[in-house]
């Protein structure tokens, strides 16, 4: 798989670059800023684009802008977000782009800390190349526990939040059932009982997810609540 990197820190960067060596994948560009990033994104043709959501030159949202961007150029590209800590509104500003008429490619926001568990952290990068849709579990648990206007929400027990915030984080249900003790079947009605309490079809085309997540769009501003807890990672 060929990825292209944006991130200002060298450690985290040349690290990166290593680790994603080192699992049998081409880094195709390593750059520390946005500055001709959008170049080359097309020079390179990656299969993903990894970026911070602060760099220069003012560390606020330039790397989440800058993701925006290429999805609107490029929009089946693959796109992962690393955060230091869970950026609500940068998270639900690219949420939102799954969920419009002609929705982007593949999209993953995880916090950086998750990179020190390499396998996973490989496993959740090539996930997403994949196709898949992978939120870091404190990013979800936030993001639902946040006050909001759609009350739906307020319809799910703690036990369906937190299979939600799994079924966001990637996992299947055979994964969910096990790290939370459950059968399968048992799962499989809590995801019955997440989508008729949301009022979504289970039968979309739209990943589930992204399905469960479509609310975001409507939500408020962050409280400073707590996140889930439990059975998430």
């Amino acid at each position: 798989m060929r990825i292209l990197i944006c991130e200002d820190s060298v450690l985290l960067r040349e690290g990166l670059v290593r680790l994603l060596e080192d699992a049998g994948h081409e880094v195709v560009a390593a750059l520390p800023d946005t500055v001709g990033l959008m170049d080359a994104v097309t020079a390179s043709a990656p299969d993903l684009a990894i970026l911070d959501v602060r760099l220069p030159p003012t560390f606020t949202d330039e790397g989440i802008r800058a993701a925006l961007a290429i999805r609107a150029a490029h929009p089946p590209l693959p796109i992962l977000v690393l955060s230091q800590y869970v950026e609500e509104r940068y998270a639900s500003d690219l949420i939102a782009t799954q969920n419009r008429p002609a929705p982007g490619g593949a999209l993953g926001y995880l916090l950086k800390d998750r990179v020190a568990d390499v396998a996973e952290f490989i496993e959740s990068v090539e996930r997403i190349a994949a196709g898949a849709t992978v939120l870091d579990p404190e990013v979800v648990s936030q993001l639902l526990t946040r006050r909001n206007r759609d009350e739906r929400m307020l319809r799910l027990t703690e036990r369906e939040r937190t299979v939600l915030a799994l079924i966001a984080e990637g996992k299947s249900n055979s994964a969910i059932a096990r790290l939370l003790f459950l059968s399968e079947a048992s799962v499989e009605k809590h995801i019955t009982a997440i989508f008729q309490k949301l009022g979504l079809d289970p039968e979309d085309g739209n990943r589930r997810v992204l399905a469960a997540l479509a609310h975001i769009e409507n939500i408020g501003p962050a409280d400073t609540g707590h996140g889930i807890k439990g059975g998430l990672r």
